[in-house]
């Protein structure tokens, strides 16, 4: 019986181990700086042109896979390779762009993900308070600011509150001042 005891033990050393040693890892990876830049990967940013060559490698020689042509879309920066940044758009393309093509300004997709249902913008951060406007999938807002369960927009007008889940180019919880 001591035997048993004794591996049970272990057994479950073993497992909260590993459990820490993830905890630890998903820290680390969630507060890599870039390289270059010096600031956090991944991150998101806008588009400053309405044409952006997103490349297969950091350099002009690499050949281009897809030209955006919306200024303004959010994409996230996942690497970055001196003055280029590896970009991922919320259908899930990556590619090379020149980091002067971008912007800080912060900006999200309405629900990509919901093709046939708009979202909503509220008077205040409050699914009960009253409805601005209902917004169209795909629709670019400007980020001012987020609590983690709802952000402050403007889109084309309007100003008002979304729910942070109805937006791609804000991480979930993520606080914007």
């Amino acid at each position: 019986m001591p035997y048993r005891i004794c591996m049970l033990h272990r057994l479950a050393l073993s497992f909260a181990v590993a459990f820490c040693s993830i905890a630890i890892v998903g820290t680390a990876l969630a507060e890599q700086i870039g390289t270059a830049s010096g600031l956090p990967v991944p991150r998101y940013v806008s588009l400053k042109s309405d044409r952006v060559n997103l490349r297969e490698g950091p350099s002009k020689d690499h050949r281009t896979t897809w030209v955006f042509q919306r200024a303004g879309l959010p994409v996230e920066i996942t690497a970055e390779f001196e003055i280029w940044r590896k970009v991922r758009d919320s259908e899930g393309a990556e590619g090379w762009v020149l980091h002067s093509l971008l912007s800080g300004r912060r900006t999200a997709l309405v629900a990509p993900w919901k093709k046939a249902i708009d979202s909503t913008l509220y008077d205040k951060a409050n699914a009960q308070s009253a409805m601005i406007a209902k917004l169209q999938s795909n629709v670019i807002a400007n980020v001012r600011s987020c609590d983690g369960a709802w952000c402050r927009v403007s889109v084309e007008g309007f100003n008002g509150y979304i729910q942070q889940s109805d937006l791609w180019g804000v991480y979930p919880n993520e606080k914007i001042d």
